[in-house]
């Protein structure tokens, strides 16, 4: 765990850490925070130590950063429920070979046995790690999906107290969300869908009509609107920020082109992120913008990530 003397240091590096502790990055009334599944290739002290490097002081934790490393079965995606979903994209091995489904479902089991026996000082200390660091973090990212058990589902949200966050995002599924939304009225924690931009899959949240199926399952249910795909699938972020600002969490920011188009450098592509930007400024909508890096960048995480925040401070100023 990083000391508030590393973090000076790093502060010194070129995050300015202001008196109380904090990092702030609130430019123009808006909160600019960011996925930390921009940095996927880091550890998690790697990870926070680029946001103090970047200067972003509000965090959605990526599950991945909470939970051991796994490796991949052989042909296999990220992970059963990864945050992407690639494992439903397939990416064989050499020869046209898929996924070992007995690996795979090893690999699943072991990261449930995990979830349902990691003491949860665990997650305390990742909050700990972040409060050193003068980060706010506002929401752990676990994607429930329909193989998670009742219990496993319990257990996320008693990671999720056990981080000190009110909100937990999930790239769920509507089937999922059902069996989901008992737990989120019971622990009283907001459960926020993200969705993507697959509009012929219409288990998986992509439109306004998919989201309004969750927000109809309990009151805790919300959104973690994603710019770039709701976009891409052919819809207005702005419109719907406006009819519906109340039941979204946070928003993840990022440039797609249109019509299902690919993810580009921010400005490259055809996303209004600075005018989404500049309508949470004259709205004063309090929930934050999280940068999401997943475009291919020529730098690293902490560059590319870097480029990102500038661009909203600029489409700020």
């Amino acid at each position: 765990m990083y000391t508030r003397r590393d973090f000076s240091r790093l502060a010194l590096a070129g995050a300015a850490l202001p008196a109380f502790g904090k990092i702030n990055s609130k430019f123009g009334g808006v909160r600019i925070g960011v996925q930390s599944y921009s940095f996927r290739t880091m550890t998690l002290d790697e990870a926070i130590k680029a946001m103090v490097d970047v200067g972003i002081g509000d965090c959605e934790l990526f599950s991945g950063h909470a939970e051991p490393a796994q490796a991949a079965p052989p042909g296999a995606g990220r992970g059963p429920e990864g945050k992407k979903g690639d494992a439903k994209k397939g990416g064989g091995t050499k020869g046209g070979r898929g996924p070992d489904p007995e690996a795979a479902r090893a690999a699943r089991e072991e990261r449930r046995k995990w979830r349902l026996t990691v003491p949860l000082d665990h997650f305390k200390a990742i909050r700990r790690k972040f409060n050193d660091a003068g980060i706010t973090l506002h929401a752990y990212n676990l994607s429930f999906r329909e193989d998670f058990t009742d219990e496993e589902i319990d257990r996320g949200f008693q990671m999720a107290k056990a981080l000190g966050v009110k909100i937990i995002t999930a790239s769920s599924t509507i089937e999922a969300a059902r069996k989901v939304a008992p737990f989120a009225d019971k622990h009283k924690i907001q459960v926020a869908m993200h969705g993507h931009s697959d509009i012929k899959n219409l288990n998986e949240f992509h439109s306004p009509d998919s989201f309004a199926k969750a927000l109809a399952m309990s009151k805790y249910f919300a959104v973690n609107l994603d710019i770039g795909h709701f976009f891409a699938a052919g819809f207005d972020p702005m419109e719907y920020m406006k009819a519906n600002s109340r039941k979204i969490t946070n928003l993840h920011i990022k440039d797609r082109r249109r019509n299902q188009g690919e993810n580009t450098i921010w400005g490259a592509g055809d996303t209004p992120i600075k005018q989404v930007l500049q309508l949470m400024r004259e709205k004063k909508y309090k929930f934050p913008a999280n940068i999401e890096y997943e475009y291919r960048g020529s730098g690293s995480p902490t560059a590319e990530v870097k480029k990102c925040l500038d661009y909203c401070k600029a489409a700020l100023a």
